[in-house]
C-alpha cells in the first residue's frame, strides 16, 4: 500500500510537470504577441520582426521528430530535460538580447528546446497511464494548453506594462527549473536496452533540410516580394531533399522515420485528419479578427475575443474523448463532427457585415469542440496502434503533423487573401493597398461611403476566398476518414 501511494505520488507530481512544461512552451507562441511591438520599437528591428516568431516555430518542427526517435532509442527522461535546459537557457538568453539579430538567434535555440517538450510530453503521458486513463490525462495536458491560449495575450501586457519586455522570457527560467527538478527526482524511467545500431545521420540532415525548405516556402507564398524564380529554385531543392531522405531512410538500419508506420493506414489517417484540421484551425485563428475589425468596424479586444470560444470549449469537450473511443471507432467519431464544422463555415462564403457578428463566436465555439475531441483522439489512437519501441516516434509525428498544417496553411491562405485582393484593387482605381491595410489593421482616414463600400466588398471577397480553401481542406478530410477500413472499437 505504501508503495502504492508513492507510485500515486509521483505520478501526481510527473503530471504537474508535464502540465508546467506544456503551459510553458505553448504560451511562448502567444504571451509574446502582445510585447512583440515594444521589443520592435525598443531593439529597432521592424523588418526583422516576423522572424522572431518564424524561427522558433521552424526550429520547433525540425527538431521534434528528431526528438521522438532519440526519446524511443535512449530513453524520454534524457531528452525531455535535455530540451527543458535548452529552452530554459534560450528564453534567458532572449531576455537579456539587445538587438534583433541576437534576439532571432536565441528564440532559435528556445525552439530547438521546445521541439522536445511536447512531443515527449504525450510519449510520457502513454507511458504513466494505461490506454483507458490517458484520454483524462490528455485532457488535462489540453487544459494547460488552453488556459496558455487564453492568458498569453493578457500576460504578456500585463508584464510589458508592470515590469519590461525582457520578463516576458525570464518567465520561463524559475518555472523551466521547477520542472527540470521534478522530472530529475520524480521520473524513474526504466533503463533502455542499448541500441547498437548506428545512428540515421543521413535521414536526420536530410529531413531538416526538407522541413527547412517546405516551411519556408510557404512562408514566403504570402510576401509581394518574392520572385517565381526564386520560388523555382526552392522548390527544386525539396524534390531533390525528397528524393535523397526517401533513399536514406530505406537503407537506414534505425530510420528516422519508419515507413513502415505509414503502411497503417490508420495511423496514416490521424496523422493526415490532425495536419489538415491544425490548418483550418490556423484559418479562423488569423483572419476571424481580422474580419471582425476591418468589416464590423469592433476593436481589436472584441476581435480577438472572437477567437477565444475555440480553446475553452477545446479544453471541455477532450474530457469526452475516453468514452466516445470506447464506444465507436475512430471514423465514426471524425465524420459526424467534421461534418458539422464544414456547416458550421459554410456561410462564411457569403456572409456580409448585415449578419449578426455572433455567428463568429458560435463557429468559434464549434471549432474547439470538434478540434478537442478529434485531435485528442488522434494523439491517442496513434499511440496506441503502434509498436511500443515506436511510441515516441508516433508522438513526433501527431505533433510535427499539427505544426506542419498551420505553418503550411498560414502561407497558403495569405496567399489567395493577398491574391484576391489584388485583383479587387485592378478592379477599382479609387481605392488603393494602403486604403485596404488601414481598413485590415482597424485604422481609418474616414473614406467616401462609396470608397468605403468598395473597400469593405474587397476585403470580403478575399476572406470568402480563404474560407473557400478552407472548405476544400474539409472535404479532403471527410474524404480521408471515409477511407479508413477500420470500424472496429480501439481497445
Amino acid at each position: 500500500m505504501i508503495q502504492e501511494n508513492r507510485t500515486t505520488n509521483n505520478k501526481n507530481f510527473i503530471m504537474m510537470a508535464i502540465l508546467i512544461a506544456t503551459f510553458m512552451t505553448s504560451i511562448e507562441t502567444t504571451i509574446i504577441t502582445t510585447a512583440l511591438p515594444t521589443i520592435v520599437s525598443q531593439l529597432n528591428g521592424i523588418s526583422l520582426q516576423s522572424w522572431v516568431f518564424a524561427t522558433y516555430l521552424l526550429l520547433t518542427a525540425v527538431t521534434t521528430p528528431i526528438y521522438g526517435k532519440f526519446a524511443d532509442r535512449i530513453g524520454r527522461k534524457p531528452v525531455f530535460l535535455t530540451g527543458l535546459i535548452i529552452f530554459t537557457i534560450g528564453s534567458f538568453l532572449c531576455g537579456v538580447s539587445n538587438n534583433m539579430t541576437i534576439l532571432i538567434i536565441f528564440r532559435a535555440l528556445q525552439g530547438i528546446g521546445a521541439g522536445a517538450i511536447m512531443p515527449i510530453t504525450f510519449t510520457m503521458i502513454a507511458d504513466l497511464f494505461d490506454y483507458q486513463k490517458r484520454s483524462k490525462m490528455l485532457a488535462m495536458n489540453n487544459t494547460a494548453w488552453g488556459i496558455s491560449a487564453l492568458l498569453g495575450p493578457l500576460l504578456g501586457g500585463y508584464i510589458v506594462d508592470k515590469l519590461s519586455w525582457h520578463w516576458v522570457f525570464f518567465i520561463n527560467v524559475p518555472i523551466g527549473i521547477l520542472v527540470i527538478l521534478i522530472i530529475s527526482f520524480k521520473y524513474k524511467e526504466k533503463r533502455k536496452k542499448h541500441i547498437k545500431r548506428p545512428l540515421d545521420i543521413k535521414g536526420i540532415l536530410s529531413l531538416s533540410g526538407l522541413l527547412i525548405l517546405v516551411l519556408t516556402f510557404f512562408q514566403t507564398l504570402s510576401q509581394a516580394n518574392v520572385s517565381s524564380i526564386q520560388m523555382l529554385v526552392i522548390l527544386f531543392l525539396i524534390v531533390m531533399f525528397v528524393i535523397a531522405f526517401i533513399i536514406f531512410e530505406r537503407q537506414a538500419s534505425d530510420p528516422i522515420i519508419p515507413f513502415t508506420l505509414f503502411h497503417n493506414r490508420l495511423f496514416s489517417i490521424q496523422i493526415t485528419t490532425a495536419l489538415l484540421l491544425s490548418a483550418i484551425q490556423i484559418g479562423f485563428q488569423t483572419y476571424f479578427p481580422m474580419w471582425l475589425q476591418s468589416i464590423y468596424k469592433t476593436t481589436a479586444t472584441v476581435a480577438g475575443l472572437s477567437v477565444s470560444p475555440s480553446p475553452i470549449f477545446w479544453l471541455l469537450s477532450s474530457f469526452f474523448v475516453g468514452t466516445l473511443v470506447k464506444r465507436r471507432s475512430p471514423k465514426y467519431i471524425t465524420l459526424p463532427l467534421i461534418a458539422l464544422m464544414m456547416v458550421a463555415y459554410l456561410p462564411l462564403l457569403f456572409i456580409d457585415s448585415r449578419f449578426n457578428q455572433t455567428i463568429f463566436f458560435v463557429i468559434s465555439g464549434i471549432t474547439g469542440v470538434t478540434l478537442g475531441i478529434t485531435i485528442t483522439m488522434n494523439t491517442l489512437v496513434a499511440q496506441r496502434i503502434v509498436p511500443e519501441e515506436s511510441l515516441g516516434t508516433a508522438s513526433s509525428m501527431i505533433t510535427l503533423g499539427r505544426t506542419l498544417g498551420q505553418t503550411l496553411a498560414a502561407g497558403t491562405f495569405g496567399l489567395v487573401f493577398n491574391m484576391s485582393l489584388n485583383s479587387g484593387l485592378k478592379k477599382h482605381a479609387t481605392v488603393d493597398q494602403n486604403m485596404i491595410d488601414q481598413s485590415i489593421k482597424g485604422v481609418y482616414q474616414s473614406p467616401s461611403i462609396a470608397d468605403e463600400d468598395t473597400i469593405n466588398q474587397i476585403i470580403l471577397t478575399g476572406m470568402h476566398t480563404v474560407f473557400s480553401v478552407a472548405l476544400i481542406l474539409f472535404v479532403i478530410v471527410l474524404i480521408v476518414n471515409l477511407a479508413d477500413r477500420n470500424r472496429e472499437v480501439i481497445k
